[in-house]
């Protein structure tokens, strides 16, 4: 399939995360089925800046996960049929923080499809702030509309 470049309003056909729990602003290139890359831009009027240690202000790690999720999502969110579905967090493996991120900087997320099988995924997520790793993570989801498919009767 044909890479995909989404921006904000085209990122919310695909998934259901809204403002202000939404943590992509654009997709550079999403591969369906393979992989998918793009960015959030962080501000100081992040609502979890204002109370994740004002003093020293950086995005949590569970929502760098969650911002690695949702860039996850849209690998498997692209496929026919697979649009406006809803994909779960099943798991979240070799949890790595290694760079603060922080207000008035880009969050880059690199995310490819290791395994997709009836309705569940294997990522390899990174995420990076100015081209240096700040985190990564292996992370699994569901595709409930899929498994329902397999299920014994």
């Amino acid at each position: 399939m044909k890479p995909l470049e989404l921006d904000k309003s085209e990122i919310l056909k695909y998934q259901k995360n809204r403002d202000p729990y939404l943590f992509l602003d654009f997709a550079t290139k999403v591969v369906p089925g393979k992989s998918a890359e793009g960015y959030k831009k962080l501000t100081y009027n992040e609502w979890f800046f204002k109370v994740h240690w004002p003093e020293d202000p950086n995005m949590p790690g569970f929502l760098q996960i969650e911002a690695l999720t949702q860039m996850c999502s849209l690998s498997i969110l692209t496929l026919p049929g697979n649009k406006g579905e809803i994909m779960y967090l099943i798991s979240a493996d070799k949890l790595i923080f290694k760079k603060k991120v922080i207000p008035n900087s880009k969050f880059y997320m690199i995310t490819n499809v290791i395994k997709y099988t009836r309705g569940f995924a294997t990522f390899k997520a990174q995420g990076f702030i100015e081209n240096e790793l700040a985190c990564s993570a292996q992370i699994n989801l569901v595709l409930p509309k899929e498994i329902k498919k397999y299920k014994i009767k």
